[in-house]
């Protein structure tokens, strides 16, 4: 009789070891968190997607019954890049950056149309729509000169077309436009004949002053010529006297400066007094 109760004993106990065991499981199935940054989108297995965003915090849910689907919430970045031709049939390479987060309360309609990855599935497709759109509208040169216009149109469309999937844009631009090997070569032979037409334009330019310079010169001595004909005529040769003394006084001062150099009168006269006068002797 002891051995029957004894394990009558054993098996309540483990009874009671497996209802502990599967209390203890009860928070872990029954609790999840959702992070900051986070919203949680609830799928119910009998009504489906639930229509209510679960904020951040701790919490319940029934366990195979309720699944929670976690978002982030918070701005993220997208690099898109496409090449595609101009209006002039040129190609180009774009490289467009995206900064995009998704609209909380339309986060169901989000899970229920595209899923968790739903930028992969959306943002590529609508970039490089967009992209090969706008820029088909432009010249390659046209890229370059207006791209700022091109940035602004390409922004806009981008924010207009994600509006419709509930994605909002905190940013959309372009990082990195490349063109071709024959455009860029027919780019830098273009800035090399301008840089040369510039360099012919001043050559002209200064050749221009320079015959200016000498019309005006030529004009200014031909004035002077005039001036002293008149003077002569009217005043006979005393003006050319006065040039005479003004270059002769010129002339002095400069070799009067001069250092090395011995001024004698011209009267031979002089000269021979001075050595009269060194050699005189006392009469008988």
């Amino acid at each position: 009789m002891a051995a029957p109760a004894a394990d009558a004993v054993l098996t309540n106990l483990s009874r009671m070891g497996f209802a502990a065991a599967g209390l203890s499981l009860i928070p872990m199935n029954c609790l999840y968190n959702v992070d900051g940054g986070e919203r949680a989108v609830m799928f119910n297995v009998m009504s489906g997607i639930s229509s209510t965003v679960r904020a951040e915090g701790t919490h319940f849910k029934m366990p195979y019954i309720m699944r929670p689907f976690i978002y982030d919430v918070r701005t993220r970045p997208k690099l898109i890049q496409t090449t595609t031709p101009t209006k002039d049939l040129q190609s180009v390479t774009l490289h467009c950056r995206l900064l995009f987060k998704p609209e909380i309360e339309n986060l169901p309609i989000i899970h229920q149309r595209l899923g968790p990855d739903y930028d992969e599935k959306v943002l590529i497709s609508i970039g490089n729509e967009v992209l090969k759109m706008i820029i088909a509208q432009y010249n390659a040169e046209q890229l370059l000169t207006q791209r700022e216009r091109v940035s602004k149109e390409i922004r806009d469309a981008i924010v207009e077309r994600s509006k419709q999937f509930h994605i909002l844009m905190d940013d959309v631009s372009i990082t990195h436009l490349t063109y071709g090997k024959d455009f860029a070569k027919s780019i830098e032979e273009k800035q090399v004949a301008e840089q040369e037409a510039e360099r012919q334009k001043f050559v002209v330019l200064k050749a221009e002053q320079e015959r200016q310079a000498t019309v005006i010169r030529s004009e200014g001595e031909a004035q002077a010529a005039v001036l002293i004909s008149e003077a002569l005529k009217n005043h006979g040769s005393g003006l050319i006297e006065v040039r005479r003394i003004d270059t002769a006084k010129d002339i002095a001062e400069t070799l009067g400066k001069s250092g090395n150099v011995m001024y004698l009168p011209g009267s031979q006269q002089m000269l021979l007094n001075i050595g009269s006068a060194g050699g005189a002797r006392p009469a008988q």
